[in-house]
């Protein structure tokens, strides 16, 4: 961690000792495992997480007051991108403070890339509260469509978040790709040839070794794995991904950002409604690890 990053903590109000003895009071075993309860709330936050920040939130608060550097390091992930909570770069910048200083390696990394310092830790880790919720986006909420599932495709929810962790892959982008692709239906087919829940035409079938592009399983794995490569491609700028997936790298390349086709334009727009972030939220690297 840099040391102009301390500087400017230690001219804040708190200032870093005020902030450690914080921590501390918090969690006195917060260097130690998580206990039992610490893990439960870790893993059911990590569930909902894809269908319902704030929910996920809520569990990673409790976590957090409770001690967990963890759960510190993925509240601030939540509130540094938006996710479920306002976007707060103060909050974010103060809950990685805290977790690096007790030794949490993606959190001392993060502070490095948000260049922000604070010690505006949010009330549902300093008190027994629930934290505040991102404004809702106009018109239908990923949260309502999947609600709106019939309970013969909900499995797929799991299936499509579990696929997404494996590949690194924030599995709420993946649930917004497969809404707007095919609503969860199997057997979609496009006049284009596109197949399956995630649309993938015949060349990127073959290229991602998808041997039945109709089955459901098989289908996604393909195309989370295209996910993953484009958000590589395009260091993870949603705009360009979308783009990307709906009218071809090829195209986007060409145009140097999303090609001016009104169904491109449209396709992205709808996914971005879904997933409104400009760029990929990264899993923590411990939950991708877990995931495998």
């Amino acid at each position: 961690m840099s040391l102009p990053f301390f500087n400017r903590l230690r001219r804040s109000a708190l200032g870093w000792s005020s902030l450690l003895m914080l921590s501390v009071s918090l969690g006195s075993h917060a260097n130690d495992l998580d206990g039992p309860q610490q893990q439960a709330w870790l893993a059911e936050a990590t569930r909902l997480e894809g269908v319902d920040p704030w929910s996920a939130a809520v569990r990673y608060c409790q976590g957090a007051r409770s001690g967990s550097t963890e759960a510190q390091y993925r509240l601030a992930m939540l509130f540094a991108f938006g996710q479920g909570v306002p976007e707060d770069r103060a909050a974010a910048a103060s809950l990685l403070a805290m977790a690096a200083q007790q030794g949490h390696q993606e959190a001392v990394d993060m502070l490095e890339t948000i260049h922000y310092a604070s010690d505006q830790l949010p009330g549902c880790v300093l008190a027994d509260a629930l934290p505040p919720k991102a404004p809702t986006p106009p018109g239908p909420t990923l949260e309502g469509l999947l609600a709106s599932l019939p309970k013969d495709k909900r499995w797929m929810i799991e299936m499509i978040q579990q696929v997404a962790r494996w590949n690194d892959v924030d599995p709420r982008l993946a649930l917004s790709i497969v809404s707007v692709e095919s609503r969860f239906e199997p057997s979609a087919k496009s006049p284009a040839n596109a197949m399956g829940l995630m649309q993938l035409i015949p060349a990127t079938a073959e290229r991602f070794n998808v041997k039945n592009a109709y089955n459901a399983s098989q289908n996604v794995k393909g195309g989370i794995r295209y996910l993953r490569w484009l958000l590589d491609r395009y260091n993870g700028d949603i705009k360009l991904v979308a783009a990307a997936y709906n009218a071809g790298e090829g195209a986007v390349d060409k145009y140097k950002g999303v090609p001016p086709y009104k169904e491109t334009q449209a396709y992205v727009a709808k996914v971005m409604r879904f997933y409104p972030h400009k760029l990929h939220i990264s899993l923590p690297k411990k939950a991708v690890v877990q995931a495998m």
